[in-house]
């Protein structure tokens, strides 16, 4: 079952809606720097409340996704099984008129976030293999469709096509020294279900395609595992 939480965020300092700007200069990996050790997350982890601290990340996620996308927004939830996806659902502004028509920008995911249920069947590679089309025709040999959330913790394709994305294939196959690191977190996740993880794509550009990825974990003794992956390795 797929729920869907919206929350329309329109940018404008009077409240009303804004047309399309586009920042002078793209985000730098610091500007969508997040203060996990503050002291409301801190708050959160040590009461040991995963709702508290679910509330406090997707607050902390939307202000920093607002800051470095300075364009009309449309936020909403969806949730399939044990993950949420919060999501901009740039497309349907446009069709709807609320935002101009433009390629450069696209509807993106802005963190991927749960608990880890492993499973042990087989992937949906029948919606994997369609989405888009043939990766490498479309994007190049160094690319990868990747999924926010491995199927192995829980993370799906079909009916859930936005836990796709494009993905640095070094990275995404564990051939990377970063690449290593990677993978052990998700065989964490997956060696401790229950575990609450959550996967936030940072752009550089108004793309859909992330120019970093943090990935955190949140450990049985209660300390936040947060690492930042450059999803451009090699490739610039």
């Amino acid at each position: 079952m797929v729920e869907i939480n919206r929350v329309t965020k329109i940018h404008g300092s009077d409240g009303s809606e804004d047309t399309l700007s586009t920042p002078i200069t793209a985000p730098s990996l610091i500007d969508w720097k997040v203060d996990y050790g503050c002291f409301s997350l801190g708050q959160a982890v040590a009461k040991g409340s995963n709702e508290r601290l679910l509330a406090e990340l997707t607050r902390q996620w939307k202000l920093s996704y607002e800051k470095n996308t300075v364009r009309v927004t449309d936020l909403f939830i969806i949730t399939h099984k044990t993950f949420s996806y919060l999501y901009d659902d740039y497309a349907t502004l446009e069709l709807t008129g609320k935002a101009p028509p433009d390629a450069s920008h696209e509807a993106r995911v802005v963190a991927a976030y749960g608990i880890s249920a492993p499973q042990r069947m087989d992937r949906d590679n029948f919606r994997l293999n369609g989405w888009v089309g043939r990766t490498e025709t479309l994007f190049g040999s160094q690319w990868d469709k990747g999924h926010f959330i491995a199927h192995s913790i829980g993370g799906a394709v079909d009916k859930c096509e936005l836990n796709v994305f494009v993905q640095n294939r070094k990275l995404n196959r564990g051939w990377s020294a970063q690449g290593k690191l990677y993978r052990q977190m998700e065989k964490f996740c997956f060696r401790n279900p229950g575990a609450f993880c959550f996967s936030r794509p940072l752009y550089s550009d108004g793309s859909a395609k992330p120019r970093w990825l943090e990935y955190g974990i949140l450990k049985p003794d209660g300390t936040l595992w947060i690492e930042i992956f450059d999803n451009f390795e090699a490739t610039i």
